[in-house]
């Protein structure tokens, strides 16, 4: 089978290789890709990786859909179903799984990061880590979900969930988990307002009705005080780190919750530990989320509740361009790779 593989750090480390197709174990299902989508963890793995514990070479790729090849009798899964991935392998049997809450499972593997991933024309996982789809589901759509959608479904809907009468801010809306973060806050009737940069940009949330405030132009916690009459936003989703990380404390709400699953521009921001307290502010960290908010993220898809926004397709020939086009400050929402 063909995959894009990670040999090495660095630009020439990732080739397009001939592999044998793996084996499947009991209770482990094969299914043939059909397309995938590209991450930031993607060129994180590429280029540095540490942290996450690996070995190379390694199959790339966090999430994705294709159809059945082989599946266990009792798995409810048969020849030909059309599956979306859940981007864990997961134990099923330890204190965290039991209490449904699979991403803190205590031998969780993320597909593309700590086990062969997704852009492959073939993968292996268990059975428990698929979710069937309906047979008329877009299957673009649905390819883009697992990672960028669902993280930030936890994100709108965990601590603090989003709901008529709540703002949310999102920074940084151009990118994958932010927009989808942009597109679940408005649909749970929460007003929006979205921080970004550029005329297309700010031209397109505008076009949306949401407030967009440029980041480079203006005072980013000003701009939301004016637009929340003083008050601030209720929650603020922050996956940029450490460049908007005063920004994002300053605009919320006494009281108020900053949620963070990202660092693309640093790790170590100051803590402004006297605003938290005197404000009485909250942060919380979130990485993707359960298999069940899987699930109700995709019935709230299926139901017309949002569109993914896709910005470009490329064949898995040129995930070189792929990766390029990631990193592209134009792009807006999921960057999709059809496999097959």
């Amino acid at each position: 089978m063909k995959a894009i593989v990670l040999h090495k750090r660095g630009l020439d480390g990732v080739s397009l290789d001939d592999l044998p197709a793996s084996d499947c174990p009991q209770g482990w299902a094969r299914v043939r890709m059909v397309a995938a989508s590209v991450n930031r963890v993607d060129l994180y793995m590429r280029d540095n990786g540490a942290g996450i514990t690996h070995d190379l070479p390694l199959i790339m790729g966090v999430d994705g859909v294709g159809e059945v090849i082989e599946a266990p009798g009792d798995s409810g899964l048969a020849s030909g179903d059309r599956v979306i991935l859940y981007p864990y392998e997961f134990c099923g049997a330890c204190r965290p799984c039991l209490a449904g809450d699979q991403p803190l499972c205590h031998s969780a593997r993320i597909l593309g990061e700590h086990r062969h991933g997704t852009f492959a024309e073939q993968v292996v996982l268990p059975a428990r880590s698929l979710v069937r789809l309906s047979p008329h589901a877009d299957m673009d759509q649905a390819a883009v979900l697992g990672v960028a959608y669902l993280t930030a479904w936890r994100m709108v809907f965990g601590q603090m969930p989003a709901a008529p009468g709540r703002t949310v801010l999102v920074q940084g809306a151009g990118g994958g988990v932010a927009y989808a973060a942009m597109q679940l806050a408005r649909m749970a009737g929460a007003q929006v307002i979205v921080t970004t940069t550029g005329d297309d940009k700010l031209a397109h949330f505008r076009n949306l009705g949401i407030e967009a405030i440029d980041y480079r132009g203006q005072d980013v916690p000003k701009a939301v005080l004016r637009l929340t009459g003083g008050e601030g936003a209720d929650l603020v989703i922050d996956n940029v780190g450490e460049r908007t990380w005063a920004a994002s404390l300053r605009s919320l709400a006494r009281g108020g919750h900053l949620v963070t699953c990202g660092a693309t521009t640093g790790a170590h921001p100051s803590a402004d530990i006297q605003r938290l307290f005197v404000r009485q502010l909250s942060v919380h960290g979130s990485t993707m989320g359960s298999l069940e908010e899987f699930r109700r993220l995709i019935r709230a898809w299926e139901a017309g509740g949002f569109v993914p926004l896709i910005d470009r397709a490329f064949p898995l020939a040129e995930m070189s361009a792929a990766f390029d086009h990631l990193e592209d400050p134009a792009r807006m929402g999921k960057i999709l790779v059809h496999i097959a």
